[in-house]
């Protein structure tokens, strides 16, 4: 981006008109009262160690927020502030209506005391910096975890048996990005680009129109497949918008009017060019320290619970060829509640057991490769049974134990994963004819 000497630009700058002053007034303070009390902040202050608190969850504004749900909107139920994963609860709704009103209130106050202010150029700048990184920062933490495949997840043993229409809308948005790992890494890509972008002032115009890109497409996703997530990623679209308000002009002379574009009039930070110069290689150091951390804490997850952790000992999908519940052989009756149909091993944490109904028992598991025995959990201190377990080969399993007071022995054949299209099909350059089942 060309900048002109500051002088000549804030003479340029002398004269905003009313409704784009209002509409500064109005717009920095909602944007810097949502960022603040948003996941926004978290992803700015980065921390090496630990996680800064969301302030959104926290007094003064979680009482707040609360007083507004009762009293303006009657909400008698427990609000659901933390540990849901839901960026579209109640409490997200009525916070955002919060900021929305004292946001109008400020907006009216500011513009009755300092109506005679004719632009907010230098301001303008400052608070534009301060956008760039909220909007930049939370681009590069959502497209580092799609660059390394950890948002959307590749679909889990389980979630391959299950039928197609037991799946959520998002479910099946989620697991059919998580199918093809290279769309999600370009998807990540492209997130990261937007906000990488916005870290440098020379192209956080470019960058800005990739993130709105971006958050259009992540919106429409949301909205077209119940993700929770409708209110956040409209506030992406128009942060977006917001940062290439001040370059609208410029672009609708190049994208339709087919007209030369000026040089910005945007007021650069910094008086000098040492200033400026110093203030550049704060902001590339800053974007620098981000981008690594984010790719740091991404990298670790990959390894924790992502495609690079360890899977059960027992790994894989077993089919129950004979089983006998309290020393009684149960055929494989679609009828028969009782007994499995599969027992399925896939995070070394984790088992599963499919009933003759398809439907599905989860527990915690405790795999013991010395002692050859597995361990079920449910909950912080139940422990509803336990096997041995041997291995006459390695694609047949035997287990001899008891679940809830009834003892059951099992012998099951492994089933390969490759059998399913979804996992063995591949990309195909030369198809003579569409292959699509």
């Amino acid at each position: 981006m060309l900048l002109l000497d500051p002088a000549s630009v804030w003479r340029a700058a002398t004269a905003w008109h009313p409704a784009t002053r209002v509409a500064f007034r109005f717009f920095g303070t909602y944007f810097t009262l949502y960022v603040l009390t948003t996941q926004m902040l978290q992803g700015i202050l980065v921390l090496p160690v630990g996680e800064f608190p969301n302030l959104g969850e926290v007094p003064p504004v979680r009482p707040v927020v609360s007083l507004v749900a009762t009293h303006v909107f009657r909400v008698s139920s427990p609000l659901v502030i933390t540990g849901s994963g839901s960026g579209d609860k109640t409490y997200d709704w009525v916070h955002a209506f919060t900021v929305l009103a004292l946001s109008v209130l400020i907006t009216v106050v500011w513009s009755a005391l300092d109506r005679r202010r004719e632009h907010y150029a230098p301001l303008q700048q400052w608070f534009r910096l301060f956008a760039r990184f909220a909007l930049g920062s939370t681009m590069v933490t959502y497209g580092m975890i799609k660059a390394i495949p950890l948002q959307m997840p590749a679909p889990g043993l389980t979630r391959l048996l299950e039928p197609f229409g037991h799946f959520s809308p998002m479910g099946v948005l989620w697991y059919s990005v998580g199918a093809s790992r290279p769309y999600e890494i370009f998807a990540g890509c492209a997130e990261l680009a937007g906000g990488i972008l916005l870290f440098f002032p020379q192209t956080a115009m470019l960058g800005a129109l990739i993130c709105l890109a971006d958050s259009i497409q992540i919106f429409t996703l949301n909205m077209t497949y119940d993700v929770p997530v409708k209110l956040f990623s409209l506030h992406l679209i128009v942060l977006s918008l917001f940062l290439l308000a001040p370059d609208a002009r410029r672009l609708l002379n190049v994208l339709l009017l087919n007209r030369a574009a000026q040089p910005s009039t945007m007021i650069p930070l910094g008086r000098t060019i040492r200033v400026r110069r110093i203030g550049l290689a704060a902001q590339v150091l800053f974007g620098v320290y981000l981008v690594a951390m984010n790719l740091h804490s991404a990298r670790a997850a990959w390894t924790q619970y992502g495609g690079g952790a360890p899977k059960s000992p027992l790994y894989g999908i077993w089919n129950i060829e004979q089983m006998a519940i309290d020393g009684q052989t149960r055929s494989p009756l679609t009828t028969d509640y009782d007994r499995f149909r599969r027992v399925i091993f896939d995070r070394p944490t984790q088992a599963a057991f499919q009933r003759m109904n398809d439907t599905f028992e989860l527990y915690g598991a405790k795999v013991d490769t010395s002692a050859k025995t597995v361990t079920l959990t449910r909950g912080p201190a139940a422990s509803p049974g336990s096997f041995t377990y041997e291995q006459p080969s390695a694609d047949v399993l035997v287990l001899n134990g008891s679940i809830d007071g009834h003892t059951m022995q099992m012998r099951a054949t492994l089933f390969d994963r490759k059998n399913f299209l979804l996992v063995s099909r591949g990309f195909h350059w030369v198809q003579e004819y569409p292959f699509n089942r």
